[in-house]
């Protein structure tokens, strides 16, 4: 097998940048958008500190997430190692984005140039409309692979068939050839020198790794591999790097409001249906408009997020991937929930309306998944989130039900609001473990703090409140109604608030961090940073 990397030689890097011009020339990539960039990282504290230069972009892992996470089948993994874009296939979801650990994705939607709206002779000659509103990515010069092996070229010997970005390196620190070979120029490398990969925790085997120090005493043999268990605990988080920008971890805006939205309603309709679904079942007959209510709320959800995507005409192609997509697992869902939902509206048996509550907890798990699968967002990835999700839609959708119920037969209503106790501080149970997990495995220091500011509103207006107007109407049934419309309004709004939070707030990407720092002519190596991070 071949595995093309790439070895990047941290003692030797001088942060010239010329492998991100290179790049740019070689791609026509537009302002803002860097497929090879170098971070600038200080560790160390006064007077001993340390400025590292480190070489990212892609680092076209073996597990790749983004691959995982395409609806569409776009993003796809040669037999030869390289993660590569379908600009023909992708719709432009940004999935890949946010599922990408380290930053390597762009999308823009308009057409970018040096001097704003004016267009340069050579940007003209070299723009590429296919690429707008699409994912894009570093290939590994791909295109210069392909020609060297067919013209019988050595990729990372012979310049022909070398990635731009390695070929114009002044220090010789970029490296580039076949990782399954044994006797290739990255083999030796790794063999004769300690190196470790970015984010290697996160097990996607990336393809791009870092030498940092030659001396070979301590090395195993066996892989070759410094990261031995003492090394490791020096990796240490930095919970403020304000003089590190573009390495702390920073906001993520591939998905804005509208994505928040598609979970805010999505989840509250298909709450509502699961809710409705019990409801029937308890021999209670809830009004058919409700069903129909519920299903606008997704409908709604799913309107916003094909508001975002980048190549709206393209949306079909989110059904292309129901192998690995929780993104395509929940628009089929979404259709099976329509469909039953229809039916149950014209045919109102307690068959069809547990069919379609039960697409309805369906829809409601992929979309905690959805959040799951991306593992460039820490707050997302936390497995925990999943249950999460799924008891606040259930809560948002028995507090909808309960505000209608409350409304149409007062203190009938009862038997919704017990529920809503129930799923309420279920609820308040999931996002303590969710919060007691981000504060246990670690998180951006900045999403931690977010998430803290969000305790009172979720305790206050999430599960306090709720229960004590519930309480209330149990108690004053000539009040009941009011208190519980308020009951049903405040543990929706709660819902509302946490996730528009999650998505568009404490959201922040991975950033980027190094296990160590390099050993420089005669200094001494020094233990990893992870800025901005708690």
């Amino acid at each position: 097998m071949t595995r093309w990397s790439m070895v990047a030689d941290l003692r030797r890097c001088v942060g010239c940048q010329t492998c991100t011009s290179a790049c740019k020339h070689a791609n026509a990539t537009p302002p803002l958008v860097q497929w090879r960039r170098v971070l600038d990282i200080e560790t160390g504290e006064y007077p001993d500190v340390q400025r590292t230069f480190v070489p990212v972009g892609c680092m076209h892992c073996a597990d790749p997430p983004c691959m995982h996470v395409c609806p569409s089948t776009a993003t796809r993994q040669r037999d030869d190692g390289i993660v590569t874009i379908d600009y023909d296939l992708c719709i432009g979801c940004a999935y890949c984005a946010v599922a990408c650990p380290y930053q390597a994705r762009y999308k823009v939607d308009l057409p970018r140039f040096a001097f704003g709206a004016k267009q340069m002779r050579h940007e003209a000659a070299r723009e590429m409309p296919e690429r707008l509103g699409v994912a894009q990515k570093c290939t590994f010069c791909s295109d210069r692979i392909d020609y060297g092996l067919e013209n019988g070229l050595t990729p990372g010997v012979d310049s022909e068939a070398t990635p731009a970005c390695v070929n114009s390196c002044i220090a010789d620190a970029l490296h580039f050839g076949d990782a399954d070979d044994p006797s290739s120029n990255v083999s030796t490398l790794l063999r004769e020198n300690r190196h470790f990969r970015m984010h290697e925790e996160l097990g996607t085997n990336p393809g791009f790794h870092y030498l940092w120090d030659g001396d070979r005493e301590s090395l195993d043999t066996a892989t070759g591999d410094a990261m031995a268990a003492d090394d490791k605990t020096a990796l240490r988080g930095n919970d403020t790097g304000a003089y590190m920008p573009g390495v702390i971890p920073w906001q993520q805006t591939h998905w804005d409001w509208r994505a928040a939205g598609n979970f805010i309603f999505g989840g509250t309709g298909s709450g509502l249906l699961a809710v409705l679904a019990a409801t029937a079942w308890s021999g209670t007959s809830p009004p058919a408009w409700l069903g129909l209510l519920a299903l606008a709320f997704i409908g709604a959800g799913l309107f916003l997020v094909w508001t975002e995507i980048g190549r709206m005409l393209r949306f079909l192609h989110v059904v292309l991937n129901p192998q690995t997509s929780w993104m395509t697992r929940e628009a089929m869902i979404a259709l099976l929930v329509f469909a039953s939902g229809g039916v149950a509206f014209f045919n109102p048996s307690l068959g069809w309306m547990t069919v379609a509550g039960a697409f309805g907890l369906l829809f409601l798990y992929c979309q905690g998944r959805i959040l799951h699968e991306a593992k460039g967002i820490p707050a997302w990835r936390e497995p925990r989130i999943v249950t999460l999700i799924f008891g606040t839609g259930l809560a948002e959708g028995c507090g909808l039900l309960l505000m209608a119920s409350a409304a149409l037969s007062g203190t009938a209503a009862m038997p919704i609001a017990a529920a809503l106790l129930l799923l309420i501080a279920y609820r308040a149970f999931a996002w303590r473990r969710y919060l007691r997990a981000l504060l246990d495995t670690g998180a951006p220091a900045r999403t931690l703090d977010i998430l803290a500011g969000l305790r009172l509103w979720m305790a206050g207006l999430g599960a306090v409140a709720p229960a004590a107007l519930i309480l209330g109407g149990a108690f004053l049934p000539a009040f009941a109604p009011g208190l519980f419309a308020l009951a049903g309004l405040t543990a929706l709004a709660a819902g509302w608030l946490f996730k528009f939070t999650l998505v568009n707030a404490a959201s922040l990407n991975q950033g980027f961090a190094i296990d160590h720092t390099p050993a420089r002519g005669s200094g001494p190596t020094g233990v990893g940073v992870k800025p901005g991070w708690r």
